[in-house]
């Protein structure tokens, strides 16, 4: 198989891009499958890695809705979900909720009407992986986009780069 051609950061566009991936994308928690899809989107963003999108229908765990909003300049409020954690194999207690760490869009602004619904995740505290890579979180705490091999250049997210 021939290597994946290089993301360059740099080159994404401002507005955001929003586009349908091929990407095969899964989220593992606790050695557990809990997000599998062939059927997301990505956006594409200056200086940013990609964010993904992943149906609704992907999610083998419920989520409770969190009081907690942010607004984001190109898609608009986004809406934050609370998720508890699948029981580890070993027991069935244990559980944790994690809050705050998957966002979505009810009423998306013009031009992202097709993510309604669809789930972004932070990587962590769980595993993110794209067509079997485990990716790297975005830097910093505020963006989530999933950085790969084959992402190149500066990304913004740490230290000096809020300004961009």
């Amino acid at each position: 198989m021939p290597p994946k051609p290089k993301l360059n950061v740099h080159s994404f566009p401002r507005p955001p891009l929003l586009e349908k991936t091929p990407r095969h994308l899964q989220i593992k928690w606790h050695d557990q499958i809990i997000a599998d899809t062939k059927d997301a989107y990505w956006v594409l963003e200056t200086t940013h890695p990609p964010t993904y999108y992943l149906p609704p229908t992907s999610l083998t765990l419920p989520l409770l809705r969190s009081p907690h909003t942010s607004f984001c300049e190109w898609k608009g409020r986004a809406t934050y979900w609370n998720i508890e954690s699948p029981s580890p194999p070993t027991t069935t207690s244990n559980k944790e909720t994690i809050t705050n760490r998957i966002w979505s869009y009810e009423s998306p602004t013009k031009g992202f009407e097709a993510i309604r619904d669809y789930l972004s995740f932070y990587a962590g505290p769980w595993d993110c992986f794209v067509d079997g890579e485990k990716v790297e979180p975005q830097p910093g705490d505020f963006y989530g986009g999933w950085v790969t091999s084959d992402i190149e250049g500066r990304v913004k997210g740490g230290p000096g780069t809020w300004g961009w």
